[in-house]
């Protein structure tokens, strides 16, 4: 019995541990976030070749922790607006950066 008394705190201990092993961090995101993030960015993904004004074969999404970056390049300036205005109408999303460039522009 004595054993397993000392046993308990350890075992205590592991769970924490790994628990704590779940959880977010400022650099890197919890399981959920992770998968929290991979649906807003189909979601957006969907939304902008959805929307018929927009080419979106060039536009590269990342999310992190609900924050949506648009990087890549459209055919002008009103596209690149229009990206980050779909964009924010997504569920779940908490901001937009938008580093979209136009094609030829230096």
């Amino acid at each position: 019995m004595q054993a397993f008394k000392r046993l308990s705190p350890a075992v205590f201990l592991a769970a924490l541990l790994a628990l704590a092993g779940c959880a977010s961090t400022e650099s890197q995101k919890s399981t959920g976030e992770y998968i929290d993030d991979a649906a807003i960015t189909a979601k957006v993904e969907t939304a902008l070749i959805r929307d018929d004004s927009l080419d979106a074969i060039d536009i590269n999404i990342e999310t992190y922790k609900g924050v949506v970056q648009l990087s890549g390049f459209v055919d002008s300036r009103e596209d690149v607006r229009e990206a980050e205005d779909v964009a924010r109408e997504v569920a779940g999303v908490v901001d937009v950066k938008n580093d979209l460039e136009v094609k030829g522009d230096d």
